[in-house]
């Protein structure tokens, strides 16, 4: 609907822009995963994430259900991804998110031909953890999201098809604040899913600025994108 394609596009015209000034305040490079359709839309927004020196990986061509699909469709708009964002970003992607993170039977598979590093897709762990296939490893490290660390599930007007009210941003920024200071304190991952359009209105920005102020003001913390998680976790495992 019309509606919901203005709340996507205010993600591109304002809250990406607020995003990338935020991360070069803070000095903290972020991995961006997009659909293939929306930098082909916007191909000055994936322009200025690869200026500021941030990741460029893949997230579906269209926002697609995975599940929903049969395998050769799955695997044609997989690659039709690839191909876009490698041509518009000028580096073929090493990383993949599964729209809304669905994962189909041959999503993994998908994934192996065309030698990604890693999946942030998945949930069985607070740490990254290689993916396995029949039992045997397949060398694909798993960086694990949550719901918990989403913007969307708090801040979304409509989520799931319901409507509903928003907490106000600084209770949700409180369990963020959680969940890093117990990452910190078990000298973990922390990690942040978070939607221009969504986290990029002024006041939520005001309290994303907030957690990233407590989260610098604290010693032996290591800002990395998603590439160099996995990077870093395959040559300890090497």
């Amino acid at each position: 609907a019309p509606g919901q394609l203005a709340q996507g596009e205010y993600g591109s015209r304002v809250g990406a822009r607020r995003v990338l000034h935020l991360l070069e305040r803070f000095g903290i490079p972020a991995s961006f995963f997009i659909p293939g359709v929306s930098a082909l839309l916007h191909p000055e927004e994936v322009r200025d994430y690869v200026a500021a020196g941030h990741e460029i990986a893949m997230h579906g061509w269209i926002h697609e259900s995975n599940a929903l699909l049969d395998p050769a469709d799955e695997r044609e708009l997989a690659l039709r991804a690839a191909d876009t964002l490698e041509k518009l970003s000028g580096t073929r992607p090493v990383g993949i998110r599964t729209p809304a993170w669905e994962f189909s039977d041959h999503t993994l598979a998908i994934t192996r031909e065309l030698g990604l590093l890693y999946d942030s897709s998945l949930m069985a762990d607070d740490e990254p953890y290689e993916l396995l296939a029949e039992g045997e490893p397949t060398g694909v490290v798993e960086i694990p999201v949550d719901w918990i660390r989403d913007d969307v599930p708090y801040l979304l007007l409509e989520f799931a098809g319901t409507l509903r009210a928003c907490p106000p941003p600084r209770e949700v920024a409180g369990i963020w604040r959680d969940e890093f200071d117990a990452a910190l304190e078990e000298g973990g991952l922390f990690q942040l899913t978070m939607h221009p359009q969504v986290i990029g209105h002024r006041s939520r920005m005001a309290v994303l600025r907030e957690l990233l102020e407590h989260i610098d003001a604290q010693r032996g913390v290591w800002y990395a994108t998603h590439a160099q998680i996995a990077e870093y976790v395959l040559k300890q495992h090497s």
